[in-house]
């Protein structure tokens, strides 16, 4: 079977659980209401969280759909909150070149 993999498998896990709380915390939403909101029982999102098993794909696509992310970006720790990041990128789009210049700018004077 896979148990050449199993470090791999639980990394894996971790980062889903991890993952999900992390995206759930930043959404600002309980897990009793993200349950809820996915069709599942008031417990099914904390027991994700307490590492309780895991989700079908089925589920995860609604998770994923839930959290306005895409099963890439859920996985991506490099985006911290990929809902406000597409946002972000969706309102860079209608600004000018002087604008988006003033924008590269502060982003470049926070980063310090």
């Amino acid at each position: 079977m896979y148990s050449e993999n199993t470090f791999e498998e639980n990394s894996y896990e971790e980062l889903f659980y991890n993952r999900l709380t992390q995206l759930r915390s930043a959404k600002k939403v309980s897990t009793r209401d993200m349950s809820l909101s996915i069709g599942q029982n008031p417990g099914y999102i904390n027991g994700l969280e307490n590492k309780k098993g895991l989700p079908s794909m089925t589920v995860f696509f609604y998770i994923c759909d839930y959290l306005n992310v895409t099963p890439k970006e859920f996985f991506d720790e490099s985006i911290v909150c990929p809902e406000q990041f597409k946002n972000l990128y969706q309102d860079m789009q209608e600004l000018d070149r002087d604008d988006l210049q003033l924008l590269w700018t502060l982003t470049k004077r926070l980063q310090k």
